[in-house]
């Protein structure tokens, strides 16, 4: 099969890595590096978020994505994703990776991957990447069903969907808050409330007494896989320990069961504190994302020694 690799160019190439993710999850759902929802919210939370960030995709004669690499430039590190057909393409995404990184100050990149996909991982250690235990995520999954509990709101707290533009500035001003320091704007927030698969049924918020927004859940659904995932969750900190991240999630789980999921996915900094509300509300971790490093070259405490 003949691969075109070539930079990011519009929307469309969005669109074909949400299509990658999809065939991902239909092939080896759960276990995928990225879903639909994740994409979009990644391009679009920040205001020219290619200023900051570059993209490559590899694309089959038809067009459609085999793979494609993400590169946070300021911080020399790769997310990516490929079809199970096309794991071999690995070795030109690490190439491209070490060519375009400028590598840290300790002359070291790092790369991310799913515990279990194990070809992946013995790829990366045979390119000479090492893993680095100091952080990773869990890979969490709730089946969902008619078991759901209803959430429940604080009292004076009210729990209801985002109501398009006229929430635009609370919904933006709550994320900002939980988030802090963020780069979360109106402008930014729309752009993100125009993507494919947002819904703003599955856009969960609690509205404080004072009628601005006080935490926030959201979904996004991969309707053809039947499969939900949260990004992201928050509580405005002035709000915080009265349920209400929990309230919200619920809301947001049960508002995917209505829309025909079956599944949901969230990740979580492994053993944080979200991580054991997630477990509350029914999730479980199945794998972990996990950081391979590897030095380019040497740093200045290297050179001084």
């Amino acid at each position: 099969m003949a691969v075109l690799a070539r930079e990011y160019e519009d929307d469309a190439d969005l669109r074909r890595m949400q299509e990658l993710a999809a065939d991902c999850w239909r092939l080896e759902g759960p276990f995928v590096d990225a879903h639909v929802g994740d994409l979009p919210w990644r391009m679009y939370q920040h205001v020219d978020k290619l200023s900051e960030v570059r993209v490559r995709l590899w694309l089959d004669d038809a067009g459609r994505a085999q793979a494609w690499a993400w590169l946070w430039q300021t911080r020399a590190e790769l997310d990516f994703q490929l079809h199970p057909e096309s794991r071999g393409l690995l070795v030109e995404v690490l190439e491209w990776f070490e060519s375009a990184a400028e590598a840290r100050e300790d002359g070291g990149i790092t790369a991310w991957a799913l515990e279990a996909h194990e070809e992946t991982v013995a790829a990366l250690a045979a390119a000479g990447y090492e893993l680095d235990e100091a952080d990773w995520y869990e890979h969490m999954v709730a089946s969902l069903d008619d078991e759901l509990g209803e959430p429940q709101a604080p009292e004076g707290y009210e729990l209801r969907t985002v109501r398009g533009d006229e929430d635009v500035e609370r919904r933006v001003a709550v994320h900002r808050a939980a988030f802090a320091p963020s780069r979360v704007v109106a402008d930014s927030y729309r752009r993100v409330m125009q993507a494919w698969p947002y819904r703003p049924e599955l856009d969960q918020v609690a509205v404080a007494p004072d009628g601005s927004f006080a935490a926030f859940c959201l979904c996004w659904l991969d309707e053809e896989n039947r499969a939900g995932n949260l990004e992201p969750v928050g509580t405005h900190p002035d709000h915080r320990r009265r349920g209400l991240a929990r309230a919200v999630s619920l809301a947001g789980l049960r508002a995917l069961h209505a829309a025909g999921a079956e599944t949901a996915l969230v990740y979580s900094v492994g053993g944080s504190h979200a991580s054991r509300l997630y477990k509350s509300l029914g999730f479980a971790s199945q794998s972990r994302h996990l950081a391979f490093c590897k030095r380019l070259r040497e740093s200045s405490d290297d050179v001084r020694r």
